[in-house]
């Protein structure tokens, strides 16, 4: 069975690497581009539901623009679907940072008291020129405090603790932001912090890494799943999730949301995986 999520054809247009298999008269290996927005929402048909979002400075195979929307692969997961054209740019020189905080300030001048320009999100992929004044100089313009940004090749440690920086951030469905976020975002963007490749959604996620044999051996960073949701434990009794309930990214005992989500939301737990080693 065909998954559209990473099934890159339309009815116009295939990816070259369908081969024989695509069913689209047209094959291509597709146009590198970038998001230069802040986010931007990947629809699953021009102007139809978000499925996720792209951040800014993330790349995406365009296969088509067609009607104001790029079909386009996301390069982070693979993920397929439409963004709208005025969001992408061509991809300049290679990015070389990342937005470590939860969000932060592009400013016009390396001075904290000069006007913003815009805001950029948790994991934005920069492109600087170089540091001053405290600043990180952008290609483009622009320059970001030197406290919020940490170049590529930097890794957090510790997924749990990434996942606490979103602490309050408001749901939102398809989120990937430090402006908006869900459940199975805020998995994926904890875990491509620290260097561990992770798929967008809580099904794919529910196969991460090894089973955890019960509840009671859960520790920091392991996942808990449900059929349509997912949180990571802080230890071996708290969970943090983006959750419908709070509307926001909250803190509570896992016992506490199990239960509430067996009797209102999403059933029982399908799934306790440990995808990095366990920390006290």
């Amino acid at each position: 069975m065909i998954d559209r999520r990473f099934h890159p054809e339309n009815a116009r247009v295939a990816h070259a690497s369908l081969g024989a298999a695509a069913r689209a008269p047209e094959r291509t290996e597709g146009t590198p581009m970038r998001c230069r927005r802040p986010v931007a929402d990947l629809c699953e048909s021009p102007g139809g539901a978000r499925d996720k979002q792209v951040l800014f400075g993330e790349e995406l195979q365009v296969l088509e623009s067609h009607a104001g929307w790029a079909f386009a692969i996301h390069g982070a997961d693979g993920y397929v679907g439409y963004v709208a054209q005025e969001a992408l740019e061509p991809v300049g020189a290679a990015a070389t940072h990342r937005v470590v905080a939860r969000s932060t300030h592009v400013y016009g001048e390396a001075d904290m008291k000069s006007p913003e320009r815009f805001s950029l999100s948790f994991g934005a992929r920069l492109t600087a020129l170089h540091e001053t004044e405290g600043f990180l100089a952008l290609e483009g313009g622009g320059y970001v405090p030197l406290q919020h940004v940490a170049p590529l090749s930097e890794t957090a440690a510790d997924p749990a603790a990434i996942a606490e920086l979103f602490l309050g951030t408001p749901y939102l469905w398809g989120g990937n932001s430090g402006f908006g976020i869900d459940c199975s975002g805020l998995v994926q963007a904890a875990m491509w912090a620290a260097g561990q490749a992770c798929p967008r959604d809580s099904d794919l996620q529910a196969a991460l890494g090894a089973p955890v044999a019960d509840v009671a051996e859960l520790a920091r960073g392991d996942i808990v799943c449900w059929r349509g949701h997912v949180g990571m434990m802080l230890d071996a009794s708290r969970l943090i999730h983006a959750n419908a309930h709070h509307m926001a990214v909250a803190i509570e005992p896992l016992a506490q949301a199990r239960h509430r989500i067996a009797e209102r939301e999403f059933g029982e737990i399908t799934a306790l995986r440990r995808v990095t080693p366990a920390r006290p």
